[in-house]
């Protein structure tokens, strides 16, 4: 059931999702965002799993290491930008459309992926799948802050969890699919989340059929050719691109960020509203998203090829060695609720920057591993902290929208970490380049305890 209210455009549509009653057992409670935590947790295998299926990929399809880069950064790309854009058409047309169209996406991108005869072909198959990896991650998020709020914080700790492990897992799990099956298996991975829709269907069925209202394709537009700009300009060492691209990249970056800024102030209730950008708290909790992010991304990118490359590790041991800092996070995200979450957060984000600094200035493996582990519990309770607070800041009606939206900035802030480090890694050693990293978790752990202060709820949008 829905109820009506009042846009700001003085129209009146249906409100944002109905609250999602819950039972009121812990366990219960906590088995939904673990449900939550399934349906969003393959979008982690696009990335880190694909990452270790990359050598034979270039060996069956002919692909040097520059162009072998666009199977991860198309997809970091639409992975970011599917979150946004099916968070806000969950918001409009409900999560049950969403869903329905993200999951026929991710379907198709998988089935080009499996036949894709080039690396042409399976960059845009990876570019489709990773747009509907992101209606799962945007879909989850939406289905959890649409919870009773006394409830949602057991539901956001039970979904952080999961995400952790599927993170710590997902090296292990790459290696295992690689090496048993083959690189294609590995890299359709994401897929997993397709059976997952139909143990959230209860929850798809209390979380109403959205606000009708029109989506600002035109800032959609914007923010995907900004952040595709942004970020493929930061990976231009590593994907090798000449001066007249970079130039052109940078020059286009520049344009789409200065039309994004003046088509907001136009339309203030638009893709990206002009309220929740000017709210201090949503900024700040965006600045902890992108510092924790950065790191994770980064310290994933370089650890496994440390572990391998200078310690002669294999990469089940690689991931093997990952799974108990999983299991942590699973347990602190679960703590990660009520008036400590922020002190929590921020104390593992400090731990996150003490890990890299360590790497950079110390040798072992085991360093390097439990640098890994302390970005991984970082982003437990990243997960849990930041969506939480701006489930209690934003309209009902468009929450779905504004949790996308700043999933995206951090996924892009990920992948730009990610980059900065393979670009560094070109004339440095990449764990020197992991300590110039650790400047992010400090950064995310000083947003976090920060006074906030809001101009109230941050404004719907379209």
């Amino acid at each position: 059931m829905t109820t009506k209210q009042a846009t700001p455009d003085g129209s009146t549509g249906q409100a944002g999702p109905v609250p999602i009653r819950t039972a009121a057992e812990p366990g219960a409670i906590r088995g939904e965002g673990i449900r939550l935590g399934l349906l969003g947790g393959p979008s982690v295998f696009g990335v880190t799993s694909a990452g270790v299926a990359l050598p034979d990929v270039g060996r069956a399809l002919d692909a040097g290491p520059t162009t072998l880069g666009w199977v991860l950064t198309a997809h970091a790309l639409a992975l970011g930008m599917g979150t946004a854009v099916f968070g806000r058409l969950a918001d409009a047309r409900g999560v049950r459309f969403s869903l329905s169209a993200g999951g026929a996406l991710l379907a198709l991108g998988m089935a080009v992926c499996l036949g894709a005869p080039n690396l042409g072909v399976l960059v845009a198959g990876r570019f489709l799948a990773a747009a509907g990896s992101g209606a799962m991650v945007s879909a989850a998020l939406a289905l959890a802050v649409a919870a009773d709020p006394a409830r949602r914080a057991r539901i956001l700790g039970g979904f952080g969890g999961t995400m952790a492990v599927f993170g710590a897992g997902a090296t292990l799990v790459g290696g295992v699919v690689t090496e048993w099956i083959g690189w294609r298996a590995t890299l359709v991975l994401p897929a997993l989340s397709l059976p997952v829709i139909a143990l959230c269907l209860p929850l798809i069925r209390r979380a109403g059929t959205g606000s009708r209202r029109a989506v600002d394709a035109v800032g959609a537009g914007l923010v995907a050719i900004t952040a595709t700009t942004s970020l493929v300009l930061i990976q231009s060492p590593t994907l090798s691109l000449g001066a007249p691209a970079v130039s052109a990249l940078g020059a286009g970056a520049a344009l789409a960020l200065g039309t994004l800024t003046w088509w907001t102030r136009r339309r203030p209730h638009g893709f990206v509203p002009r309220a929740l950008i000017g709210d201090r708290t949503i900024v700040l909790t965006a600045v902890m998203g992108i510092g924790v992010f950065g790191a994770l991304f980064s310290v994933m990118y370089a650890a496994p090829q440390l572990l391998v490359r200078e310690y002669e590790w294999s990469v089940l041991q690689v991931g093997a060695a990952l799974l108990p800092g999983g299991l942590i996070g699973f347990v602190l995200a679960r703590r990660a609720v009520g008036s400590h979450g922020r002190g929590l957060f921020a104390a593992t984000a400090v731990a996150a920057a003490a890990g890299l600094l360590a790497v950079g200035l110390s040798s072992g493996a085991a360093v390097i591993v439990v640098a890994a582990s302390l970005c991984i519990v970082a982003f437990a309770v990243s997960q849990v902290v930041t969506t939480g607070r701006v489930a209690t800041l934003v309209d009902p009606a468009v929450r779905g929208g504004a949790v996308g939206l700043l999933n995206q900035t951090y996924f892009v802030g990920g992948g730009m970490g990610a980059a900065a480090v393979g670009a560094l890694s070109e004339t440095m050693d990449p764990a020197r380049a992991l300590a110039l990293v650790a400047l992010l978790p400090p950064l995310a752990a000083s947003a976090a305890l920060w006074p906030t202060g809001t101009n109230g709820r941050a404004a719907s949008g379209g």
